[in-house]
């Protein structure tokens, strides 16, 4: 006769999954060995119940009438309570999960794998990065180990199947919970995870088959990086172990502060002090540059303080293209703070020849001059 497999749930026939689910949860809470020792027995039945309902061709089975564990091979209550993939289609229903996790495994994970990338740290000044860099860098990693050539081994042994995870892996546990028995797995202590030990191992790397080791090499850092890029050297980094490829080395830039120069991008900013006399006739004023030349910088008479001199071409080169930015210097017209009694004739005379008169700046005035410091300030103000 076949099994009133609703009945031992409680629920009708024509109950839903989730009906199901909920009538099983409360059960399972009820008659759990962890709760009520003596209700073992029932405890199997209801999650075999469960199980056969949530299969829905076991169901459809439970539906026509039959029993889909009855027979040989059916397993029935006196065998495991979670039957072919029970457990995994429980864990599935509640936690979303099962599969893989839970009894699937992920087997070992190679004793071989690849290196992790190493960073090093480079400082250039203005002109370095002007002209690009040679730089000798000390780089502390792992290297492969010189005696055993990264197997590991000492000798001619070899490595041998783990013994504790019979070359698996993982170790695999079953524990006990609401929901009946959980299975666990977790990396084998043993190999870590790797499947095999070493039972002779080289005595220089102790069979991890690197070692750490110091070495120095000299890298090449192009013209025109900027600060926080990087340089990458393909397979320069950590050797992985067991002998696997090496990781890459990255070389990252910090630019020193300039004391003449300000950098923006491939532009750069500098100051230049004109005198006062200077900036009114004009004149001419060399500057020396970041690649080992000089600019002509041009003050035409009447420049004003404030004043910006683009240079073109005299900055950094690109990245990669090498088209050089542009120099832009800053002009401060120098008011001298003492003068003689020949220097204030002049300055008088100056002062009497010209048209130019003390005057308070309105708002028609800056307009019809274009705008200037007034209307910066109305702006700054009007904005608070």
């Amino acid at each position: 006769m076949a099994r009133d497999y609703y009945g031992i749930l409680g629920v009708a026939a024509g109950a839903s999954d989730q009906e199901i689910k909920r009538a099983y949860r409360k059960k399972a809470r009820e008659l759990h060995p962890d709760v009520n020792p003596d209700a073992e027995d029932e405890f199997k039945e209801v999650t075999t119940a469960y199980e056969v309902l949530t299969d829905p061709e076991k169901r459809r089975i439970v539906d026509a009438g039959g029993d889909p564990l009855a027979g040989p091979g059916g397993g029935g209550f006196g065998g495991d309570p979670f039957g072919a993939g029970g457990l995994g289609d429980i864990f599935q229903t509640f936690f979303g999960g099962g599969g893989g996790g839970f009894g699937g495994g992920r087997g070992p994970r190679g004793r071989v794998r690849p290196g992790e990338p190493a960073l090093v740290g480079v400082t250039l000044d203005l002109e370095e990065i002007a002209a690009g860099a040679r730089k000798e860098i000390t780089v502390d990693t792992a290297v492969l180990c010189d005696t055993c050539t990264g197997s590991g081994t000492r000798d001619n042994s070899k490595p041998v199947t783990c013994a504790t995870c019979h070359g698996a892996g993982e170790i695999q546990a079953v524990q006990r919970s609401f929901l009946g028995q959980v299975m666990t797995v977790r990396e084998c202590p043993e190999c870590r995870g790797v499947g095999e030990t070493i039972p002779d191992p080289c005595l220089k790397c102790g069979g991890d088959g690197r070692v750490r080791s110091r070495r120095s090499m000299t890298v090449k850092i192009p013209a025109g990086v900027q600060d926080g890029m990087r340089v990458r050297l393909s397979g320069q980094g950590e050797v992985g172990p067991g002998g696997g490829p090496a990781g890459d080395l990255y070389v990252e830039v910090s630019e020193a502060a300039d004391d003449v120069f300000v950098r923006d991008r491939d532009d750069l900013h500098c100051t230049v002090r004109v005198p006062m006399v200077d900036a009114a006739l004009g004149t001419e004023i060399t500057v020396d540059t970041v690649l080992g030349g000089t600019a002509t910088v041009a003050v035409e008479p009447g420049t004003q303080p404030g004043t910006v001199v683009r240079v073109r071409g005299q900055g950094l080169p690109h990245l990669n293209s090498g088209i050089r930015g542009d120099l832009h210097a800053h002009l401060e017209v120098v008011v001298p703070k003492k003068v003689d009694q020949r220097q204030t004739e002049l300055l008088e005379s100056l002062r009497d020849a010209g048209e130019d008169t003390v005057e308070l700046v309105t708002a028609s005035s800056t307009a019809a001059a274009g705008g200037g410091l007034f209307s910066k300030l109305r702006n700054a103000f009007a904005g608070r």
